[in-house]
């Protein structure tokens, strides 16, 4: 395929994913099916239409407000949309066409949606993370970063967090992490194998310090303040799967 048009399919692909993992984002916290009803105005419950519906394009026609009452939509919606395009095209380009690039895909599009739901609801669906598990440690049977991997990386990544978690609760005697970050980072470990977890594990602590001391200097936060700590593996995690390698053959010539 010429590259222009790898190019438009992969972000044709990545709108329409997009599109999908919005519904997603809004339904499980709700315990609603992601296949029907299609999708509607959740204020006046009315039927989006087809062309109203297109990813990005259908914003910024309905300048981000319901066709039938007038409600602004949220911002967030094309956001996603752009994210996921943004995030398959840089999959492709640096895994070009390979099976691997697909389960690629299907894990930064996971991550999109386990982002977003922690950012809002401070949970990580058991829905998600428990497929994402079998999946992840399936795909890696056939696919890098092969079963054995896999299932260091699935074991390292959760047993590592139960471990943390264990140990904060015992020290200051209260919850920590949820057991939904201890799942995700398995999950993650089953996709990207255990060289990427650490990778992805190190990242996030450090991106979660940084939010965190961020948000004390501001006075926004403080030493008690529960950071969603999910939303920073998700963004470590789709790190690694684009440049981990790169990054721990870099750190490891110092050594």
């Amino acid at each position: 395929m010429p590259e222009p048009l790898s190019i438009i399919v992969t972000l044709a692909l990545g709108l329409a994913i997009g599109s999908f993992l919005n519904v997603c984002i809004h339904r499980i916290p709700r315990g609603e099916s992601v296949v029907s009803p299609g999708s509607r105005c959740p204020a006046c419950r009315q039927p989006v239409r087809w062309h109203d519906n297109l990813p990005v394009l259908g914003y910024i026609l309905l300048r981000g407000r319901c066709r039938d009452c007038g409600t602004r939509f949220s911002v967030e919606y094309p956001l996603v949309e752009a994210a996921t395009a943004a995030t398959f095209l840089l999959l492709y380009w640096w895994y070009g066409w390979q099976p691997l690039l697909a389960t690629r895909w299907l894990f930064s599009a996971a991550m999109i949606v386990l982002f977003m739901i922690d950012l809002h609801h401070r949970i990580l669906p058991n829905g998600i993370t428990l497929p994402g598990i079998a999946v992840g440690f399936v795909c890696s049977v056939f696919l890098p970063p092969g079963w054995w991997s896999s299932l260091v990386g699935l074991a390292l990544g959760g047993g590592v967090l139960l471990a943390i978690g264990e140990l904060y609760y015992r020290i200051r005697g209260e919850e920590g992490l949820g057991m939904g970050d201890v799942k995700m980072l398995a999950m993650i470990g089953a996709f990207l194998g255990w060289r990427l977890t650490i990778v992805t594990l190190v990242f996030s602590s450090f991106l979660g310090s940084a939010v965190g001391l961020g948000l004390i200097a501001t006075g926004r936060g403080s030493m008690k303040y529960a950071l969603p700590f999910g939303t920073f593996l998700a963004v470590a995690a789709v790190v690694s799967a684009l440049v981990g390698e790169a990054i721990l053959a870099w750190y490891l010539t110092f050594y």
